[in-house]
């Protein structure tokens, strides 16, 4: 069986009822990046970027996993049994849906939601209650947590596992990404030159002439079609 990298953006999650960051009546139509999403709006009100966490962390218990997560799901299983990383889902999102959903070969490049970071002793426990300055970190006892999530100017995590399964990859497929966020943005690229690529998107993103193959419509519709027809593919 072949090996095959997905990689998940906002788009995956909307449909579940998580609002994305860039559209119209996205995120950043109500708050400013720079003062929720950078080190330095952490620095200037660590209070405000407490208050924003906690609110999608409940925002998030609310929602559950959608047809295109539970898919992907499906998906994986189906190459379980095969060698690790001959499946792995990259997903830039901070929500847990994938995992709700049965997805268990998940790597978080921007972090999770559902966890926090000690700036003392640098351990990331799960986290599902809100999160305050006073908060103790449940290892070291230091009031120093911030959430476990990648900001604007940080680097994006687990980049060589990523890296590696690309470059290995026979299938590259992206689904619900804009293409304007790097170094997500430039996996297509990279993944064209040796393998097949897919788009499976509400419209065509800015990366779309790269793609051997495109579909699309909602993630729920677009995605547990193209699984279909590649667990059908794989067993004829």
């Amino acid at each position: 069986m072949e090996r095959i990298v997905i990689l998940t953006g906002a788009g995956i999650s909307r449909e579940s009822g998580l609002a994305t960051f860039r559209d119209e009546d996205g995120v950043w139509s109500r708050v400013r990046l720079e003062d929720v999403c950078t080190p330095e709006g952490f620095s200037r009100d660590p209070d405000q970027v407490d208050a924003f966490y906690n609110h999608r962390r409940q925002e998030l218990q609310h929602v559950a996993p959608n047809a295109a997560h539970r898919a992907l799901a499906e998906l994986e299983r189906a190459y379980g049994a095969n060698e690790d990383d001959a499946f792995l889902l990259v997903t830039q999102n901070i929500d847990d849906l994938h995992e709700r959903a049965g997805s268990r070969n998940v790597v978080h490049m921007h972090g999770e939601l559902l966890r926090v970071r000690c700036l003392a002793c640098g351990a990331t426990p799960p986290w599902r209650q809100d999160c305050t300055r006073a908060t103790a970190c449940p290892e070291c006892g230091a009031q120093a947590l911030r959430p476990d999530v990648v900001w604007f100017g940080e680097m994006p995590l687990h980049m060589e596992r990523i890296m590696d399964a690309i470059a290995r990859c026979d299938c590259f497929v992206a689904i619900g990404t804009s293409a304007t966020v790097y170094p997500a943005a430039g996996f297509t690229e990279l993944a064209a030159n040796h393998a097949h690529t897919v788009e499976l998107n509400l419209a065509p993103s800015g990366n779309a002439g790269l793609f051997d193959e495109a579909a699309y419509g909602p993630a729920t519709s677009v995605v547990p079609r193209f699984v279909k027809s590649r667990l059908a593919a794989e067993t004829s």
